[in-house]
């Protein structure tokens, strides 16, 4: 993790921890690192989500641009895929997208992703970090005509809508869908391509105000979507987060289909289309344990990365896998999208509905989740290197995870976007991983609490 990146992107509360100059300066920088071999003048797209703040860091990131000679298109509110896919179909030479995705509304981030769409590697965001933080290289300073202009695209949301429709030949008609976009960028897109698609759809917090992006909804709140879609006999919910980039399912009976779960169900029937290559899906080695055991059932080779799907994303260029993705809804279908697209997996997902001819429950019954404990333990960046160096710690959280054998496991990882350190779980006892999480927990705490 690097000192103004996370895992993904550089985010904090807004006007606070991520002010305009900081985010003026990382305009600057970006411009600087990703374009300076261009010859002309560069063209950068940004996007924002519905928060209060992104306007003021809109303005902020684009005078940054300016400064040093790029020109900015700015594409309002629109959901963090539409911002990767467009940087390549507009040509431009970068993308930014401003959001702080499931976080609340006084967090904001920024996202970067470079001309042909993709998330920067670790290397270019070190070099980002050099230029803002120690001020590795000075930026030019062009006058006059120069200096980068600013303009507003009409045509983003059509553009991006059409291409997410486009990865589907399946017509939704008559498939009755409860859309929770949180407040967000789902807003402003998926009224338009769930009516392209001709499901019949009700729309819930899809009135964003600048401050209720989140608000107990969404993805991260999904216990309203559910109990509305079982109520009301309804085929199936779809969640998105604020930035839509993740989408996670209820379905006819309001029960919980993850992204573990649409993985699993897309892999294996990719897989059976030929269409898997390498018989591979990537997630995280924060996927649940039943995820591995229904793809090694099924003949898929499952593949775990550390958490962020910036890595998911990595290992698949790599390899040239074609799906990947986390638990929390991020999910990348490489042959459509550079990153994690929420509303493209909810059209995979329903159009395998309607291909099978089965409930949304029956599609996700391919995979058991195994019961899982997961304990957040805050901790401030001190407190983190605190646990990394216990190793007595170590030691008894590795004890504990050789306690559960095959059909368990423990993971405790430092968040790269929060101040916390998370233990999971899992096994096929309930009571047994929620002692050991509890007790691995305080343990943590009487740790990073300890006197230097």
């Amino acid at each position: 993790m690097g000192r103004l990146f996370g895992t993904d992107g550089a985010r904090g509360v807004a006007n606070t921890e991520l002010t305009c100059e900081q985010a003026m300066a990382i305009g600057r920088a970006a411009a600087m690192v990703l374009i300076e071999a261009k010859h002309g003048r560069p063209r950068v797209v940004i996007g924002k989500d519905t928060r209060a703040s992104s306007d003021m860091l809109e303005a902020a990131l684009a005078a940054g641009f300016c400064s040093v000679g790029a020109d900015v298109e700015l594409l309002g509110v629109v959901p963090t895929p539409a911002v990767a896919y467009l940087v390549s179909l507009y040509k431009a030479d970068a993308g930014v997208m401003i959001s702080a995705s499931h976080n609340p509304c006084e967090y904001n981030g920024i996202k970067i992703f470079n001309g042909e769409g993709y998330k920067l590697s670790d290397a270019l965001e070190e070099e980002i970090e050099a230029i803002v933080l120690d001020g590795a290289q000075t930026p030019p300073t062009p006058v006059g005509g120069d200096v980068g202009r600013i303009s507003r695209c009409d045509k983003a949301v059509d553009d991006y809508v059409r291409h997410v429709a486009s990865v589907t030949d399946v017509n939704l008609r008559g498939m009755k869908i409860a859309v929770d976009c949180a407040n967000g960028s789902a807003s402003a897109t998926a009224r338009r391509l769930f009516s392209l698609l001709g499901a019949d759809c009700v729309f819930l917090n899809d009135q964003p105000d600048g401050v209720n992006i989140n608000e107990n909804c969404g993805s991260t709140h999904i216990e309203q979507l559910a109990e509305f879609v079982k109520k009301l006999h309804y085929f199936a919910g779809i969640a998105f987060d604020g930035d839509a980039d993740r989408c996670l399912a209820v379905d006819e009976e309001g029960n919980l289909v993850d992204g573990d779960k649409i993985i699993a169900a897309l892999a294996i029937q990719m897989k059976a289309d030929g269409r898997l290559d390498g018989d591979a899906a990537v997630v995280t080695v924060m996927s649940n344990l039943g995820f591995f055991r229904c793809c090694e059932a099924n003949g898929v080779k499952p593949v775990a990365t550390k958490v962020g799907d910036r890595y998911v994303l990595e290992e698949m260029r790599e390899h040239g896998y074609k799906i990947g993705g986390e638990q929390s809804g991020h999910i990348i279908f490489l042959d459509h999208a550079t990153t994690g697209d929420g509303q493209l997996s909810a059209v995979k997902l329903l159009s395998l509905c309607r291909e099978k001819g089965q409930k949304l429950s029956r599609v996700a019954s391919v995979m058991e989740r195994y019961p899982q404990v997961l304990i957040n333990v805050r901790a401030d960046a001190q407190q983190k290197a605190r646990y990394a160096a216990d190793q007595a710690l170590a030691d008894y959280i590795s004890g504990a995870n050789d306690s559960l054998g095959r059909d368990g496991r423990v993971l405790v990882r430092v968040s790269g976007t929060e101040p916390l350190l998370r233990v999971m779980v899992e096994g096929r006892d309930f009571d047994e991983i929620n002692r050991c999480a509890v007790e691995i927990a305080e343990r943590i705490k009487a740790s990073i609490a300890a006197e230097e």
